[in-house]
C-alpha cells in the first residue's frame, strides 16, 4: 500500500491562512484546499481533523503573525506614541501585492460566520480583543513614560485605534489612490502624535 507523501504542517497551514483569509470560511471548498495544500482529503482530515480545526488553526496562525509584528515594531520605536504613529504609516507603504492590503482576516471572519459557526466567531473575537489588548499596553506605556497625562484611559484609545486600523485596511481593499491612503494614514499618525504631553526620553 502506498504510504501518503509527507508535508510540511508549517507550510500546510500558512497557505491554509492565505486560502481562508482570500476566500472567507464558506467560499473555500474542499477541492480549494486540495489544490492549495496539495493533499488528498483522507490526508487532510488526518493531519487537520476538519475544515473548521484547519481554519480555526490558520486563524491563530494570523493572529499570532499580527501580534508578533506590533511587538517587533513596538520594541524598536522610539517611544509607544511614536511606534503605534509609525504602524498607522506603514499601513500607506504596503506593496501593492501585500497581503495586508485587504482587510483583517479576524474582521472577515466575524462577518462570515457571526451567524453561522459559533466556535470560530468566539475565536476572531477573542483574538480581536488581544489585538485590543496589546495596543491598550501600549497607551498604557506612554501614560507611564509621560508622554500621555495619567488621566488617559488606554483602552478606550485602544479601541479607537484599533478601528482607524480597520478603516485604513478598508481603504486598500477597496482601491483607494495611494495618495488618499497616505494622507488618512498621516492624517490618523498625526493624530496620535497631537496627544503627547512631553518629548519621549532619549
Amino acid at each position: 500500500m502506498a504510504r501518503a507523501a509527507p508535508y510540511d504542517r508549517d507550510a500546510a497551514l500558512d497557505a491554509a491562512m492565505t486560502l481562508f483569509w482570500d476566500k472567507g470560511y464558506h467560499a473555500t471548498s474542499l477541492k480549494d484546499l486540495e489544490a492549495t495544500l496539495g493533499m488528498k482529503p483522507g490526508s487532510i482530515y488526518a493531519a487537520f481533523t476538519s475544515k473548521e480545526n484547519l481554519y480555526l488553526l490558520a486563524l491563530e496562525r494570523y493572529f499570532e503573525a499580527s501580534r508578533s509584528s506590533v511587538r517587533r515594531a513596538m520594541a524598536q520605536a522610539a517611544s509607544p506614541l511614536a511606534g503605534l504613529a509609525d504602524h498607522l504609516r506603514g499601513f500607506a507603504k504596503l506593496p501593492p501585492h501585500d497581503k495586508a492590503r485587504q482587510a483583517c482576516m479576524m474582521t472577515k471572519t466575524l462577518i462570515d460566520t457571526r451567524t453561522t459557526d459559533p466556535a470560530i466567531v468566539e475565536k476572531a473575537r477573542a483574538y480581536l480583543s488581544a489585538m485590543q489588548q496589546e495596543f491598550s499596553a501600549c497607551f498604557a506605556r506612554a501614560v507611564a513614560q509621560g508622554e500621555l497625562p495619567e488621566t488617559s484611559d488606554p483602552d478606550r484609545l485602544a479601541r479607537r485605534y484599533l478601528a482607524n486600523i480597520s478603516a485604513l485596511r478598508l481603504e486598500l481593499a477597496r482601491g483607494a489612490s495611494p495618495e488618499d491612503v497616505h494622507a488618512l494614514a498621516e492624517d490618523m499618525a498625526l493624530e496620535i502624535e497631537g496627544m503627547r504631553i512631553s518629548a519621549p526620553a532619549p
